[in-house]
């Protein structure tokens, strides 16, 4: 009887944990969602309930540095994408303050706007032609874009991860 209790709590902390895995990594198309952090949270969950042993260790510390590499990746890859336009830093600052303020004081959608139009107003300050600042802020969309291309990619290998710990 034991043993069939250990199996049902070991198939419910498992199913569980997918879970939260596919609803963090579905989260991810959600620019505001931290779908990541709950993928990374989920797993650390399932290794304090079922013990972590070397292997879980070893998967756990794949997954906290591609965490923080996803988390990342919007800032690196938008800043990226609008300097190969020819965007200052000056005009990718203001995006990034922009986007934070407007993020904090109306909502993180709103910030999300706030960015590329931030980006936009001082690219056309700078150069007083339109279409060049526009280019700049459409191309920091498109590398915010690729960005969520990765975390999805990166949210599918933290699920992958985390079959070999727990089936493997």
């Amino acid at each position: 009887m034991t043993t069939d209790l250990e199996f049902w709590l070991k198939v419910g902390i498992e199913t569980l944990t997918l879970f939260a895995l596919i609803v963090g990594t579905a989260g991810l198309i959600v620019p505001v969602f931290p779908g990541l952090v709950v993928n990374w949270l989920a797993i650390l969950v399932y290794g304090v309930v079922s013990g972590f042993g070397i292997k879980g260790w070893i998967i756990f510390t794949l997954v906290t540095i591609l965490m923080i590499v996803g988390n990342v990746s919007d800032n690196i890859m938008m800043g990226k994408k609008a300097r190969e336009s020819g965007a200052s830093w000056l005009s990718i600052g203001t995006g990034y303050a922009a986007s934070l303020v407007v993020s904090i004081i109306l909502s993180p959608v709103a910030g999300l706007v706030a960015a590329p139009v931030g980006v936009f107003l001082v690219e056309f300050i700078r150069l007083r032609k339109w279409r060049e600042a526009l280019n700049v802020a459409w191309s920091l969309m498109l590398g915010w874009g690729w960005s969520i291309v990765l975390r999805i990619t990166i949210g599918v290998l933290m699920i992958g991860l985390w079959m070999i710990w727990a089936w493997l």
